[in-house]
């Protein structure tokens, strides 16, 4: 039976309405009978607690129809060691964690936290991965908006789905993605430049100025040269990316083939071979490299195998 301090937890929760606090209530009721033996009462409250959470969370999560598609939400799982960076780019993520974690002592000195944060660099080198470090580490939803699929070409409509994400970032807690950013961000002086294009990102320019919530606003963009020059003091913080470094390909393969490999396999010269590719590139390769060891029933992946899925990925590129 449920000690008398957590019932009167649960009923000052749920009279209060503090719903993750009437669930961390429920859980610890979950344990305590576990503990006596009621595993099939424990795991019945449990059940329950997960079944309003996700109800929970889809009541918070109903967004116009007309955003169907547009904005996408996950619980990422990527850990802060999953980011194989430079010890610049390590930092300044972590000062983004760090800031954001300490973002009540810094409103305490009229100071706020880096919320808006530009990515840049070629495709596959760790930006979308960043965003979703940055909310799994902070215990948010990553919240990716397509921005290719943003752009209409009714005019007035592209900003009007803008201003409704806008309120969206405004109510909803989360670490937002504005993946492919240049669709809306490009140069508003560009010869082909149209004029509902520059309407939007005049829009985009005002909504985030304005935005002022605890969430991050993170754009990526593979090729920074093709933004506004205006939109760049919009963030707190500018990221640049870049492919990996000889030592930063051997430590993703390290992590990739940890359970594949041992001591003896030449990371080094694995790593010679991936010269040029991306951290996305080197996962392909990787993963294809263990799939063939488990379905040739190898417990090890070989470098002659590892090499060619690499030479494969070279060879997209024009074996550049």
């Amino acid at each position: 039976m449920a000690t008398a301090e957590q019932i009167k937890t649960l009923i000052r929760s749920h009279f209060s309405e503090e719903s993750e606090r009437f669930f961390t209530a429920a859980l610890q009721v979950a344990a305590h009978e576990a503990r006596q033996g009621h595993s099939a009462l424990a795991h019945e409250i449990k059940s329950l607690v997960d079944k309003a959470r996700q109800t929970q969370k889809q009541r918070l999560l109903k967004f116009p129809p007309e955003l169907n598609g547009l904005l996408l939400t996950e619980e990422p799982e990527a850990h802060q060691e999953n980011l194989i960076l430079g010890a610049e780019r390590k930092e300044r993520v972590r000062r983004i964690l760090h800031e954001y974690k300490q973002r009540n002592t810094l409103k305490e000195h009229s100071l706020s936290h880096r919320r808006k944060i530009l990515l840049s660099g070629p495709p596959g080198t760790g930006k979308t991965l960043t965003a979703s470090v940055l909310a799994f580490e902070l215990r948010l939803p990553l919240r990716t908006i397509q921005v290719d699929r943003l752009v209409t070409k009714f005019m007035g409509e592209t900003a009007a789905k803008l201003r409704q994400i806008f309120d969206i970032i405004r109510e909803n807690p989360g670490v937002y993605l504005f993946d492919e950013f240049d669709a809306i961000g490009g140069d508003r002086g560009r010869d082909n430049d149209v004029g509902e294009m520059r309407r939007v990102l005049n829009s985009f320019l005002q909504f985030i100025e304005a935005e002022s919530s605890d969430n991050l606003i993170v754009a990526a963009t593979n090729n920074d040269s093709l933004l506004d020059k205006a939109l760049f003091r919009r963030f707190d913080d500018v990221i640049y990316y870049a492919l990996p470094d000889a030592g930063e390909r051997q430590q993703l393969m390290r992590n990739l083939l940890a359970l594949f490999t041992n001591k003896r396999f030449p990371f080094a010269n694995a790593a010679e071979e991936a010269k040029g590719l991306s951290h996305a590139d080197i996962d392909h390769a990787c993963r294809n490299a263990m799939k063939e060891a488990v379905l040739s029933g190898k417990k090890t992946v070989e470098l002659a195998t590892l090499k060619t899925f690499l030479s494969e990925r070279n060879q997209a590129y024009g074996g550049r």
